[in-house]
Parts: C-alpha cells; structure tokens; sequence
C-alpha cells in the first residue's frame, strides 16, 4: 500500500506526466499535488475537475444507471487529462487527476498503470 506522497511520485513517473493530484470532490480541495508545468494550476485544475465528477455522477444517478465510474477522459490538442475516481472504500469522495503531455504520453499505457497505483494507494 503506497501513502499519498508515493503515490503522487508513483502518477508523476508515467510517461508524459506533467500533473497530478489527489482531490476530495465535496470540498474541491486537493489533498495533495505534484507538477512539472509551469503553465497548469494544479489547485485550479482540480477545482474545476470537480465539477465534472459532480456533474457526471449526478447525470448517472439520473439515468439510474447502477454503474461506477471508471475514469474520466477529457482530450485537449496537447494534453490528455484523466479523471479517475477512487473505488476503494477508504478513497469515497476522492478523485485522482493527471494531465499527460499527449505528445509523449502513451495513453492506454497510462490508464493501465493509473490504475494499478490507484488500487495501491491508501489514503
């Protein structure tokens, strides 16, 4: 089981990470963050992918779709950004965030090793 801070560490050392944290989505605060990019506001970006992950699971609940959300990929001309709620029950109302450079990112690749650190983590 990996704590916050290696797990930070663990999202950073994927191909093409430049951002990443982990964030409570009642408060939009993050619990912990780490980045490369001088040009992404980690503690704005996640703010905002808070909005996303209320808006989704409420548009779930909605539909009444018995289902979880895996993880949430928004796709920008540079960057991928990937959204990947925690399952565990000690990581309930928490998100993990991280942006990848698209340019050297391998996207399955980084969704597959996302998963493995979030399954690890231990919050």
């Amino acid at each position: 089981m990996a704590d916050l801070d290696t797990g930070l560490k663990e999202m950073m050392a994927i191909g093409g990470a430049i951002a990443a944290s982990v964030v409570d989505y009642g408060s939009g605060m993050a619990l912990g963050s780490l980045t490369t990019a001088q040009n992404l506001d980690v503690t704005v970006a996640s703010a905002g992918n808070t909005e996303v992950v209320r808006a989704k699971v409420r548009t779930i609940d909605q539909l009444g779709i018995n289902d979880a959300i895996e993880d949430i990929l928004i796709t920008l001309g540079k960057q991928y950004h990937i959204i990947r709620p925690l399952s565990s029950r000690k990581g309930q109302g928490l998100f993990i965030y991280l942006a990848l450079d698209r340019g050297r990112a391998n996207l399955a690749m980084a969704r597959h090793q996302l998963r493995g650190i979030e399954e690890g983590l231990d919050i």
